[in-house]
């Protein structure tokens, strides 16, 4: 079992073991949030009590965009800069938000249906990372 926290760690182990016919079945755990939405992880240890209540828009963000996904908007390069915009005005530094298809974790496109929303943003000295899979 490996956590859905980390998509991307999922997607290459998932692979790697498929590539390699490794006889195991890799199976992916929810992400484990607290009550405002926060993915739970040892970093957010290290947030201030200010940072800490900045944290929650990483996955306010990636609900947002998905509303947006859901609504019919497939402009993923804009709707991924102004998911970008919208956590620097909240007080990260964003390092990624990207819309990538599911399965392959390459750019969406527009015929693509299995999509994962993947952000990592810094809050003071601290990385954060975050996702949301949809299907639309």
């Amino acid at each position: 079992m490996f956590g859905e926290k980390d998509y991307q760690q999922l997607a290459v182990i998932r692979k790697l073991t498929q590539d390699l016919m490794i006889p195991v079945e890799v199976i992916g755990g929810p992400t484990v949030r607290e009550e405002d939405g926060l993915a739970k992880s040892s970093r957010n240890g290290f947030l201030t009590e200010d940072e800490r209540a900045i944290a929650p828009t990483l996955y306010q963000t990636l609900k947002n965009t998905a509303e947006q996904i859901h609504e019919g908007r497939t402009d993923f390069t804009v709707l991924s800069q102004e998911a970008n915009d919208a956590l620097s005005k909240a007080g990260l530094r964003p390092d990624y938000f990207n819309i990538a298809n599911s399965l392959t974790l390459k750019p969406a496109s527009a015929d693509d249906t299995e999509l994962t929303l993947l952000v990592a943003a810094f809050l003071g000295t601290t990385r954060l990372i975050d996702n949301l899979s949809i299907t639309r």
